[in-house]
């Protein structure tokens, strides 16, 4: 075989072997997804208990809820867009309910705050769920409706309760920021209150 050959016949080979494993991954996709959107502040603290959550296939930051299009952090930042600050979960139902997500939720957001959480103020850092279903919307409502009358909260719960919109991604730089970022994240998530807040509230319920 020629040198010329023997190179060609190596490269098809490589290319081979690159297409099954990428055929091989997808073969491990489950057939059937599905998506839910929350606000719940800050999206750099959102993302780490849904990302250790067994089932959770992807989790994306972003923007969603506001008036404008492909908004940029400045824009949302401002709190002139409408948009709050997202988390878009792609998960297996087959593995991790919708309702163990709402769960995990509740549990890491105060739902009490309007318009902010915890050291985070502005409409862009409101707390809502953004349904994508009408069995989303009902599930959502029957559990908002419990953690309302639980008897664990003195005032109202804040959260809404509104359509799925248009999810925008946020900066790469936002993605998986306590992993690209480790020491920012956990100086910014120690001094936001949100810990103590859980363990007052939650204490050993916490999931």
């Amino acid at each position: 075989m020629k040198e010329r050959d023997c190179f060609a016949s190596l490269a098809m080979t490589g290319i081979f072997l690159i297409l099954s494993l990428i055929s091989a991954k997808g073969d491990n996709m489950p057939s059937n997804t599905e998506t839910a959107t929350f606000a719940g502040g800050c999206f750099w603290c959102m993302q780490p208990f849904f990302d250790n959550t067994k089932g959770v296939i992807k989790t994306t930051v972003g923007y969603t809820g506001g008036k404008e299009a492909n908004p940029t952090y400045e824009d949302v930042s401002s709190g002139t867009t409408g948009h709050a600050e997202a988390i878009e979960v792609v998960f297996d139902p087959t593995v991790v309910s919708y309702e163990k997500l709402l769960n995990i939720y509740w549990h890491n957001i105060d739902p009490t705050q309007v318009n902010a959480q915890f050291v985070d103020e502005g409409t862009q850092y409101r707390t809502a769920i953004f349904y994508h279903s009408d069995e989303q919307k009902r599930i959502a409502e029957e559990s908002k409706k419990a953690l309302g009358t639980s008897g664990r909260f003195d005032k109202p719960i804040a959260t809404q309760i509104v359509k799925a919109a248009t999810f925008y991604p946020a900066e790469d730089y936002h993605q998986k920021y306590y992993l690209k970022s480790t020491f920012r994240y956990n100086m910014y998530h120690a001094a936001s209150g949100r810990e103590e807040y859980e363990e007052k509230v939650w204490g050993k319920d916490k999931p």
